[in-house]
């Protein structure tokens, strides 16, 4: 039920503002992928320390 809530309100947002949702969308992709490089930078380095 909640997926499907999830997809209707996705794909309501994007048909009312597709702008709004790409700028969205993008920041939560770049802000996603900083985070991710930052975690598996302190992996690395974690494990480097290790040995």
């Amino acid at each position: 039920m909640f997926l499907t809530l999830l997809v209707v309100f996705l794909g309501f947002w994007m048909y009312h503002d597709p702008h709004g949702f790409a700028v969205s969308a993008k920041a939560l992709g770049s802000g996603s992928w900083d985070a991710l490089s930052s975690l598996f930078t302190g992996l690395i380095r974690f494990f480097d320390q290790m040995r």
